[in-house]
């Protein structure tokens, strides 16, 4: 990697970030400990979704869940689902979808088949796992090939949301803005569904605030973009969620349906959505494996940390977040041209000077993490009725993308704090950007800033403030400063929240053979 310090414009002590930095590991590695022995309920539906079980009963709950449940009131999760779905196979002769209907039907219980050798049983689920990881690898290589024909963009990618509620609508609107230049589709959840601890089945035509994100709605989306790419003579990103109490569960979803990009935070659902602390650090483990090699590119949330707290006090836990996330990305495989690191551009706009505190926190992130496809989120906050200054916050949102080399630049819209904007709005949008975009293109390389001046000074007090931040949450330890409110001012009790009695502690015969075989893959170092 090129040495930071020879491009770096704001004179940043680079001895204060690789202290943050070392902090940051030492928080993420002791927290490994604790995933590493641990499971979930949700990454035990991961392993049987990656068996190929899919499907409902006649209750409309999912196979992955009726397995699991089965497994769990058998007090069998400790060793894994797939060990359990490996016996049944090796003493019915059939698959884990078969199993599974069976189970569905009470006609299976999986923790009264007595144990196999477990030498056998492995053997037998590894063949069908490495089959599951082939058919991901044969979507990365259709990606690489539609990327090969097409050529891929320089600059910001023009990234835009569609959010009907209706997968069919989702469509027309998707492609409406792949149309209009947009490079990144992606499509918001329905408000609620992270709290589900299921994901529904099926194409879906009903949600509030957006659309349910479901294996078949991956599909419908993926297809139409597809078929619109080849007729733009571009490859259109995709763009869903896999954070909540499904993490994993959707990131495989995504890896089967060949998503680009997933929201995928290792602190969100904690601060934003009161999932468990410690089921959800388990979980982003077994999804960031997932999408690593699926190559999804992830997008973190610290973005949301300025939505309750104040933008320019508070800019400092947006770096820190974002060296922890960084930490949590290693760990799981990701390497960091798959780490879209978030932050935003949330300061109220009747700050003096506002603007060039904003570029010195853009720019920093651009200097302290080279490599990474940074996602830049658009101001929010502080839009008003008056779409004419909303348009203009915009354009300098955009601005300072291009001059400090955003990757993932998620337009705003001049109506969005009036309503869901319309195609038009969202058309005017892409139109502010890609004119802004090629105007000022190589800017940000024709300019320095003043020794010592604003920008320099304030890039440098907020690298200082999240480095004191991590040594003291290095000190308190991850799960006590959560509990403590230390990021976005939200308190989380350690064992509060949705989700806890779905952790549990693994057997030392425990099995997941995905974390296994991707492992060696992805050349993950183990840390017990």
């Amino acid at each position: 990697m090129q040495d930071p310090t020879k491009r770096s414009k704001l004179h940043l002590d680079w001895h204060v970030v690789e202290e943050a930095r070392n902090s940051a590991r030492k928080i993420a590695n002791q927290m490994q400990i604790f995933i590493n022995r641990h499971t979930t309920d949700s990454v035990e539906r991961t392993v049987c979704r990656l068996l190929g079980i899919d499907g409902v009963n006649d209750f409309d709950v999912p196979l992955p869940n009726v397995v699991v449940e089965n497994i769990k009131q058998g007090n069998g999760l400790k060793l894994g689902a797939a060990t359990y779905i490996g016996n049944a196979m090796i003493e019915t002769k059939l698959t884990p979808q078969e199993i599974a209907e069976r189970v569905a039907r009470n006609e299976i219980d999986l923790t009264s088949i007595p144990l196999h050798d477990l030498f056998e049983i492995k053997l037998v689920i590894q063949e069908i796992a490495q089959e599951s990881l082939n058919r991901i690898a044969k979507n990365r290589e259709k990606r690489d090939q539609l990327l090969n024909k097409y050529g891929d963009k320089t600059g910001p990618y023009i990234y835009v949301i569609v959010a009907t509620g209706n997968i069919f609508e989702d469509v027309v609107q998707a492609v409406a803005a792949a149309k209009q230049g947009a490079d990144v589709i992606a499509v918001i959840r329905t408000t609620g569904q992270s709290l589900l601890d299921y994901v529904p089945y099926g194409a879906t035509t009903e949600g509030f605030g957006g659309t349910y994100a479901t294996q078949e709605n991956f599909r419908i989306m993926r297809e139409a973009l597809d078929k619109a790419g080849e007729e733009l003579g571009r490859y259109i990103r995709l763009c869903n969620y896999c954070s909540g109490l499904c993490m994993p569960e959707i990131a495989a979803m995504g890896a089967f349906e060949r998503l680009d990009f997933m929201l995928n935070d290792a602190l969100y659902g904690i601060l934003f959505r009161d999932i468990n602390m410690k089921r959800t650090m388990i979980d982003q483990y077994f999804s960031r494996m997932i999408n690593s090699y699926a190559r999804v590119v992830i997008n973190t949330g610290e973005d949301n940390y300025l939505t309750t707290s104040d933008a320019y006090e508070e800019a400092h836990t947006v770096l820190a977040s974002q060296f922890i996330n960084e930490q949590f990305a290693l760990l799981a495989g990701l390497p960091p041209e798959q780490m879209g690191l978030g932050h935003a551009f949330e300061m109220n706009p009747e700050i003096e000077n506002g603007f060039l505190y904003e570029l010195a926190q853009a720019q920093m992130a651009r200097e302290i993490f080279p490599q990474a496809p940074l996602k830049y989120m658009p101001p929010t906050k502080f839009m008003t009725g008056n779409i004419f200054r909303g348009h203009v916050q915009d354009a300098l949102f955009n601005a300072v993308t291009i001059m400090t080399n955003q990757r993932i630049c998620l337009l705003g819209m001049l109506t969005e704090a009036i309503h869901t904007p319309f195609m038009q709005d969202r058309f005017l949008s892409i139109e502010n950007a890609k004119y802004i975009f090629n105007n000022m293109k190589d800017l940000g390389d024709e300019i320095s800033f003043k020794p010592n001046g604003i920008i320099e000074q304030r890039a440098q007090n907020v690298l200082q403030h999240a480095h004191d931040l991590l040594m003291e949450i290095e000190k308190k330890g991850l799960f006590q400063a959560l509990s403590e409110g230390i990021f976005a001012g939200i308190k989380r009790p350690i064992d509060g929240g949705r989700g806890l009695n779905g952790v549990v502690v693994k057997d030392h015969q425990y099995f997941n053979p995905f974390i296994d075989l991707m492992r060696k893959e992805l050349n993950i170092g183990g840390i017990e």
